[in-house]
């Protein structure tokens, strides 16, 4: 509670629940209580990896998410996030995660492992990071090049921090940033002077 408080005071935009596998992890009942005490504005994102639609939508329905994040692959052919669309006809935001280790073979991976025509009508946003936990950049300028012209919205995430994310910004043009180890003071708990520190930079950047 204290860092969701934290992290809104700072101007965060949403938070991420974690019900992924994670030291971060997070219980609905848990999520439930934090959501409670937040603007109607703030978005509620909850993170899952490799999970079904019917456990997703379970959870949506019980926190009462805004929005998903999906990492992993194995279970996200595009019938579930048709089944997705159809159960929720709300604003429910769908964001797919894509691993960008080295830009290049990266995204070929990214193409090869989706029907991309047929997931992308259903997918809002997509989240480019450089890997679970691994607290590293990616290669900003090649991604960025590679991905002239193919994604209409993105949110970039992995080793962004309040030195670097404006940099990130200038060259990546996102819709938005991910950040979680880069505003903590210990794994798990946010550090409120980075969090204030974090989203000025974003601001700034977002301005120039």
């Amino acid at each position: 509670m204290e860092d969701a408080l934290k992290s809104i005071e700072a101007g965060a935009d949403a938070l991420g629940f974690i019900f992924a596998p994670s030291k971060r992890r997070v219980t609905p009942e848990q999520a439930q209580t934090i959501i409670r005490e937040l603007p109607p504005e703030v978005e509620k994102i909850g993170v899952f990896m490799n999970a079904g639609a019917k456990e997703i939508g379970r959870v949506v329905k019980k926190v009462k998410l805004t929005g998903i994040q999906m990492h992993g692959e194995s279970d996200y052919p595009p019938e579930v996030y048709r089944y997705l669309s159809v159960r929720r006809r709300d604003s429910l935001r769908k964001i797919k995660t894509v691993i960008v280790q080295k830009a290049f073979e990266g995204l070929f991976d990214f193409y090869k492992a989706f029907d991309f025509n047929a997931v992308t009508k259903f997918v809002d946003t997509w989240l480019l990071d450089s890997g679970a936990g691994s607290g590293q950049p990616f290669d900003w300028y090649t991604t960025s090049w590679q991905l002239s012209g193919h994604l209409r919205q993105f949110v970039i995430a992995g080793g962004l921090t309040p030195e670097n994310v404006g940099e990130a910004i200038r060259i990546m043009g996102p819709w938005g940033v991910d950040v979680v180890t880069g505003v903590e003071r210990e794994p798990g708990r946010k550090d409120p002077e980075k969090l204030k520190t974090f989203v000025a930079a974003v601001r700034r950047a977002e301005q120039a």
